[in-house]
């Protein structure tokens, strides 16, 4: 090794070694390199007694001077910063990409070994070759050891009529944000599977089992990929405003079960979340005015409402024993969940109701398809008994019994049809509301129409009413004077036109059978020759209890519901 103090020469080979001053070969160590940039690289890993420029590198110098003015600053630089050559050597590095290394020098290292040969995600899976052919910035994102992301840009350096030789590249740590969209998308695809089965797998779960399936989901999810232990979930009744319980883990039994409704004030903050539809973050339960205690020792919490289309149709609430638990990241992944979790909850609703729907139109269905035959049966029966009556006892006797059973059989069927399609399952617009006086109401309609006797069945049965026909005014005379004490008719309605009698007939025969018959007529818009109704009003036949097609079916309703009203009260007189 030469004992000579080290001169280090900026010049290119093209001006030959004769070029130097005799007394630099002399008395130092020269050391030469071509270009400015590779001047930087040897001195801040080198010592030199002092620099030797050519001439026609004095601009260069001058530019070198200020790269080793900035040395320190891009040091103190929170990204990393490296020059490379066209072999993607490191000529120089900053403090932070050696650190990053995990090695003191990586001067003359490849930059993708120096930061242990990561794996290249794109876009640009070649952004260093792509800055040099096009002399354009370019850049990718790197996955290193143990799980680290860095996001390379490549800018050349761009030389005077000259392919660029060098790389200026700027490394930045994005490990948090990646893994944030990593989390986020896990978090979403996790929403989307919360209830998601096959056609098959459908079929053969009951809608109970897929409630449970939910749940699973929900806590396996909530446990493993948000990392919370404490979890209450509730869903919005929407006629009560009460949050009612769907799930809870963690939580104290009293919390659990304690009365909530959708209320800013006196329930706690999953009642304020559910009635502003805004997220609360609470930092410390013992400081906050809203906090209602889920488990003991609670120091924070964090509820974020279930919102379908701008909907809240629940709470998803989250504890912690520890203050401060939740940021910011954990409400946005939250909210995420919650909204995917909205959606797979509506989807199991829809599943609920669309098997409601199909068991209630197949069980109205069948309903149908037997009512009028089984108004024959009744029709039948009653003629015949008519006859035997006080003649053959046995005869009659089987007869009441074909009686009840054919009653039964609509019973059956209905009774069923309430199993088939419990009323949670069926949406509310399908749902019966209103008219509680209706169920259980005994109906006799008399008309010769069949659309009509369809219509009564379909119509009134849905209220809970019993619905039984006939065909013409004697026939239903002969099924209000057959029926039990059990199957006496609350209501009888009769169209003016009979076959055979008219209302007013119609009103005078039932008043040989019961003192106030509760009878409504039916009748076309100013058709009325023989002035029945006129003259049925003359003998008791109450002023609303008739009605003109077509009618309504709101009033219809109220009618039956009038002349009920009307029946009820003379009784207790």
């Amino acid at each position: 090794m030469s004992d000579k103090p080290k001169i280090l020469c900026v010049r290119d080979r093209t001006n030959g070694m004769r070029a130097l001053p005799p007394d630099l070969l002399g008395n130092y160590e020269v050391v030469e390199v071509q270009s400015p940039l590779r001047a930087l690289a040897r001195l801040t890993r080198e010592q030199f007694a002092g620099m030797f420029v050519m001439s026609d590198h004095l601009k260069d110098a001058l530019h070198l001077g200020r790269l080793l003015q900035n040395d320190r600053i891009l040091d103190g630089m929170p990204d990393g910063v490296a020059l490379l050559d066209m072999e993607n050597i490191i000529i120089w590095a900053n403090q932070r990409l050696r650190d990053w290394s995990g090695q003191a020098d990586i001067v003359g290292a490849n930059f993708y070994a120096a930061l242990g040969s990561p794996e290249i995600l794109g876009p640009d899976f070649c952004p260093f070759h792509t800055a040099l052919a096009t002399g354009q910035a370019s850049g990718s994102t790197l996955k290193a050891d143990e799980n680290r992301y860095y996001h390379v840009h490549a800018a050349p350096v761009l030389e005077e009529d000259e392919t660029p030789r060098h790389l200026i590249v700027t490394v930045r740590d994005v490990t948090e944000e990646v893994l944030q969209q990593q989390k986020l998308a896990a978090i979403h695809k996790a929403g989307i599977e919360l209830a998601d089965l096959t056609p098959e797998e459908v079929f053969q779960m009951t809608v109970d089992d897929r409630i449970e399936l939910l749940k699973s989901n929900i806590l396996h999810y909530t446990k493993d990929l948000l990392n919370f232990d404490v979890v209450e979930i509730r869903l919005l009744d929407e006629t009560t405003g009460e949050l009612q319980p769907l799930l809870a883990v963690g939580m104290d039994h009293d919390a659990a079960n304690r009365p909530l409704f959708a209320r800013p004030m006196r329930n706690g903050v999953t009642g304020f979340v559910a009635a502003t539809g805004k997220s609360y973050l609470c930092e410390n339960t013992a400081e906050d005015p809203l906090y209602i205690q889920g488990f003991q020792g609670a120091k924070s919490s964090l509820t974020v409402p279930l919102m379908l289309h701008d909907r809240v149709i629940g709470t998803f609430n989250v504890e912690s024993p520890e203050p401060r638990a939740f940021t910011e990241s954990d409400l946005q992944f939250l909210e995420i969940f919650c909204r995917d979790l909205a959606a797979a909850l509506n989807t199991l609703e829809l599943l609920v109701a669309q098997k409601a729907n199909t068991a209630l139109e197949s069980t109205e269905a069948i309903h149908r398809a037997v009512a009028l035959p089984v108004d024959e049966i009744l029709n039948d029966a009653v003629n015949v008994m008519e006859r035997y009556i006080g003649h053959e006892p046995a005869l009659v006797e089987r007869l009441q019994r074909i009686l009840r059973n054919a009653r039964d059989i609509k019973k059956t069927i209905q009774s069923v049809g309430r199993t088939m399609t419990p009323t949670e399952g069926v949406p509310t617009s399908v749902q019966v509301e209103g008219h509680p006086k209706l169920r259980g109401c005994r109906v006799l309609v008399a008309d010769a129409d069949e659309n009509v006797r369809s219509d009564a069945h379909e119509l009134l049965e849905r209220y809970g009413c019993v619905v039984e026909t006939a065909h013409e005014g004697e026939e239903a005379i002969l099924m209000v004077r057959n029926t039990g004490p059990d199957a006496q008719y609350d209501i009888i309605i009769a169209d003016i036109r009979l076959p055979d009698l008219n209302g007013y007939d119609m009103l005078m025969r039932l008043k040989r059978l019961m003192e106030s018959p509760p009878l409504i007529l039916m009748a076309g818009f100013g058709y009325d020759p023989g002035h029945s109704i006129v003259k049925a009003r003359q003998e008791g036949l109450h002023p609303s209890a008739v009605l003109y097609k077509p009618f309504r079916r709101d009033q219809l309703l109220g009618t039956v519901e009038t002349i009920l009203d009307v029946s009820k009260s003379m009784l207790k007189a």
